[in-house]
């Protein structure tokens, strides 16, 4: 969790997709620290839980699956009713694609995962920025991946999907800059988180690997990323715009 204290997030309200697990609880958890109103949406309830028990005039939450158009909408109007504007959007949620080549992947793996690391950013995005544009102010930080910006991050769905996000972002950001509205996205590579929980299994070998691969010799954890959100919410980061942010180890290095 973050040391540092940003007052300008007390009293405002932070959306984040994926706030059950890895780092879209880390976010959520984050931001709450800071004084802020989170409405989280996942599948998965049992930490949503605990944090809602933590911060129960502050944390409320939405189960569902982000695929789904009626979830999001059912999510946003839940989060206007209780805490009011949006006034951050964090599209976290993802799956990944067990590094896929393109003849291991199906039509329908290659559907699910563009409906949940790319068209679910789409659909939320169009939800919320409406009432953003309107009182000329408001944050959009994407998930992409160190799989955005090079190959061998994830397989061929994975990678195509995060460069996509890539490429949300940028344009979103072009499009909006002079209205108000920052636009960033951060991508993270060996983060440890529950989504990478296979990599760990046995002998841990496949973690060892990875981290043996990253220049600085470790995995992340999800606070680290989490921290990093806090500033490109925040108005230090107010002339960044459309950037995609690796937070690596150095992997983009090599």
């Amino acid at each position: 969790m973050s040391e540092v204290v940003y007052k300008e997030f007390a009293n405002q309200t932070v959306l984040v997709t994926g706030a059950g697990s890895g780092i879209g609880y880390a976010q959520a958890e984050a931001f709450l620290a800071q004084g802020a109103r989170v409405y989280g949406l996942d599948l998965q309830e049992p930490k949503m839980c605990q944090l809602q028990a933590a911060y129960p005039e502050t944390f409320a939450f939405q189960v569902g699956d982000v695929k789904e158009l009626a979830v999001l909408r059912l999510t946003v109007e839940a989060c206007r009713s209780r805490f009011g504007e949006i006034d951050i959007l964090l599209n976290t949620a993802g799956i990944l694609d067990e590094y896929r080549p393109l003849l291991e992947t199906s039509e329908e793996l290659w559907d699910e995962l563009m409906a949940v690391d790319v068209k679910s950013v789409f659909q939320l995005t169009k939800l919320v920025l409406p009432e953003m544009l309107k009182r000329e102010s408001g944050t959009i930080i994407n998930m992409a991946s160190i799989a955005s910006l090079v190959a061998g991050g994830g397989g061929i769905a994975y990678t195509a999907a995060k460069h996509a996000i890539a490429g949300f972002t940028k344009q979103l950001a072009l499009d909006y800059a002079d209205k108000g509205i920052a636009v960033k996205a951060i991508a993270p590579g060996a983060i440890q988180t529950p989504m990478n929980k296979a990599d760990f299994e046995g002998d841990g070998a496949m973690a060892k690997w990875v981290a043996d691969e990253t220049p600085v010799k470790r995995w992340a954890q999800p606070e680290e990323v989490a921290a990093l959100t806090l500033f490109l919410a925040s108005r230090q980061s107010s002339y960044l715009q459309g950037n995609v942010v690796p937070i690596d180890g150095g992997w983009l290095l090599k």
